[in-house]
């Protein structure tokens, strides 16, 4: 199964600092990389991805970080959002929630996938990684092997 995902920048920046290859958030990013989730993303999250990636406490090699958003821009979807007048407790979070709103309007396919749901109104296609792994395994299994 393919899924349309907009990842919030924290989900990135876990599965880059964990030296957990099982770790959600890695998976995620494998999936993403393998194409089985199609990244949605708009230029405001390219522009956060490219400052937060590059911030210096993080250490992150500028080839590793211009790896992952070439990944992101080659293979998905760009979106340029309407703007929802949602309010939420951290503002800079609104370009991601746009971007699914933007998504889910179009063909009611997407999800956002952040590691702080509380950031954003509950809503089943606001998930963890976690969440969205579970999702994407049980939509592949096999109705008819399952049994």
């Amino acid at each position: 199964m393919i899924c349309y995902a907009v990842i919030d920048t924290n989900v990135l920046v876990s599965a880059l600092l964990t030296s957990k290859n099982d770790a959600a958030t890695v998976q995620v990013v494998q999936k993403m990389l393998s194409g089985e989730i199609i990244p949605v993303y708009s230029k405001e999250i390219t522009k956060e991805y490219r400052e937060v990636l590059h911030r210096k406490k993080f250490g992150f090699s500028s080839e590793l970080v211009g790896y992952l958003l070439s990944a992101i821009e080659q293979f998905g979807i760009l979106m340029e959002p309407s703007p929802s007048g949602v309010t939420l407790p951290d503002m800079n979070d609104l370009p991601f929630y746009e971007v699914v709103l933007e998504k889910r309007n179009r063909n009611n396919e997407g999800y956002l996938v952040t590691g702080n749901k509380k950031h954003f109104p509950i809503e089943p296609f606001i998930v963890t990684p976690n969440e969205l792994l579970e999702i994407l395994n049980r939509e592949s299994i096999d109705p008819v092997t399952a049994l």
